[in-house]
Formats: structure tokens, sequence, C-alpha cells
């Protein structure tokens, strides 16, 4: 219980670094390799690259807000695989009205054994659903605005979803 509870424990800082805005938490979360799926033309295979461009992204957001929930958690010596449901609301009032985005949907994590405790070495994530207004999440100009829905009952029949054994 106690490698569940310290990966729980992890998985939960994700949401704090984010709606915080402290991209060096990343480093408490994820390995330096950390290969990061996070949808179409959003993917990164570095720690660095990836807070930068989380960084970059959120910072014309007013607040944000990122709520992880019904962790699942499995074992297996030196790795875990874990599944998350995740929500997030996205608020940036210069998008008008409404100037929120909100979106649920899931995390697929494969967890390491470092010597500084469990980090994400592999992540996918994708969006199930959205409501709100997309302008919130472009700077400027016209969406083409564009999500990869992947039901997690499809994703476990693909044999994709790392916590299930196959």
């Amino acid at each position: 219980m106690a490698d569940r509870e310290d990966i729980v424990e992890v998985l939960n800082l994700y949401g704090l670094a984010m709606d915080t805005r402290r991209w060096d938490l990343f480093g408490r979360v994820f390995t330096a390799d950390c290969a990061v799926d996070y949808g179409p033309g959003s993917c990164w295979n570095d720690l660095g690259a990836f807070q930068h461009a989380f960084g970059a992204f959120h910072e014309m957001f007013d607040a944000t807000q990122h709520v992880m929930s019904n962790h699942l958690v499995r074992v297996e010596e030196d790795r875990a695989f874990t599944v998350t449901y995740g929500q997030w609301r996205l608020i940036r009032h210069a998008a008008g009205q409404p100037p929120v985005w909100d979106g649920s949907g899931y995390y697929d994590d494969e967890l390491v054994r470092t010597e500084n405790g469990w980090r994400i070495a592999r992540r996918s994530c994708r969006v199930l659903y959205w409501t709100g207004n997309p302008r919130v999440q472009m700077p400027e100009g016209d969406i083409a605005f564009e999500l990869d829905l992947a039901a997690l009952h499809e994703e476990e029949r693909a044999g994709r979803i790392g916590y299930l054994p196959t």
C-alpha cells in the first residue's frame, strides 16, 4: 500500500503543478526521458521540452483547475501501471463568453521506481468530452480544433491500457 500511496501522490502532484504553474515540479512527476502523448501534435520524449511547451501554452490562461480521481494502480516490482480520470477547467476571459473550456478524460501511465521515488515514464492522455468555448485554448484567429477521442473501452479492447493485464 505504501507504493500505491506514493504513486497517487505523484499523480495528484501533476494537477497541483499545472494549476500553480510550477513547471519545476514536473521533475518530481516525470522521468527526464518521459514519453508523453496528449493526442495529435502533442507528443514529447523529453521532460525539458514538455515543461517548456506546457508552460508556454498555459501562460495565456487566467486560471486552471485539474482534478485527478479514480486512481487505479498496479505495481509490478519497480514498474507500475495506472489509470486516472481527469477533469480540467481552463479559464481565459480574453476569449469571450463563456470564458471557460471544460474537458474530461483519462491518463494511462507507466511509472518507474527511481532513487528519488516513483516517476511517470510514459503517459497517454485522452480527452473524452469537452464543453465551453474552444477559443479559450487558442491565443488568436480561427480555430482548427481537433480531438482524438479514444473511449476507454475501445483502448482496452485494443490492448493499449497498461494497467489492465492482457
